[in-house]
């Protein structure tokens, strides 16, 4: 029910644009994320939106990365800007029944596939 992309490669300083789209039901008053996982690392809250549209960011990524949503649309974006090399890992959108977001990704209802990210140095 959600399908990523967007991802690729790019050098360092680059930007890309994760989309997200929901398909057989809205998600627009229910809470979304990004998670990130790479290699020999645990999966990590990106960032995430609520269905109220507050929106969390990670240390790492706040003031590069920007999380959003089109309701008319049914989908969620990640803008990507400044990109590091440690910012390489593989992406996936999750989304919850409920409006608020969680930290845990074992509180997301919903996942896309993932979509790889490569920041080259």
């Amino acid at each position: 029910q959600l399908q990523a992309s967007g991802g690729g490669l790019v050098q360092t300083g680059g930007s890309l644009r994760l989309d997200c789209t929901a398909s057989g039901r809205t998600f627009s008053s229910s809470a979304s994320a990004w998670f990130r996982q790479a290699p020999g690392k645990e999966r990590e809250l990106v960032a995430a939106i609520s269905g109220g549209g507050n929106t969390y960011y990670e240390v790492s990524v706040k003031g590069r990365f920007t999380i959003s949503r089109d309701n008319a649309k049914n989908t969620v974006y990640l803008q990507m800007n400044s990109l590091k090399p440690e910012d390489t890992a593989v992406y996936y959108c999750a989304a919850a029944n409920g409006p608020l977001y969680y930290i845990s990704g074992a509180r997301y209802n919903y996942w896309g596939q993932g979509t790889q990210v490569t920041v080259s140095s």
